[in-house]
């Protein structure tokens, strides 16, 4: 900002055009910075869901130094959610008997 307020200064701008220029990036960065909020916001609330917390705990992140409240929240909080049994070691599937079946017993003569 201070870069294209020195430019305007130094090269002489015609102070209508140099009105018009920052009405323009004063009406673009809120934009810029909406947006940035939403790329933050989506994903944290879909982690905090899926945590079992409140989705809206998200929200958080609109106070000024509240992300690092809601990383802490997430990091340190025991997560509500139901563990995966694990899993256990699987024996390998038994050798195929010889095709045709032998007979249990020699045949009788």
């Amino acid at each position: 900002m201070q870069t294209l307020a020195l430019f305007l200064l130094d090269n002489q701008v015609d102070p209508e055009t140099a009105k018009r220029i920052l009405g323009f990036f004063f009406a673009f960065i809120p934009i810029v910075i909406l947006i940035g909020m939403v790329v933050v916001i989506v994903p944290f609330w879909f982690i905090c869901k899926k945590a079992g917390f409140l989705p809206w705990l998200s929200l958080i992140y609109l106070i000024p130094l509240g992300n690092l409240v809601l990383y802490y929240i997430l990091a340190f909080a025991e997560w509500k959610v139901v563990p995966v049994p694990p899993q256990g070691w699987v024996p390998p599937y038994p050798p195929q008997p010889p095709y045709p079946p032998q007979p249990p017993y020699p045949p009788q003569a």
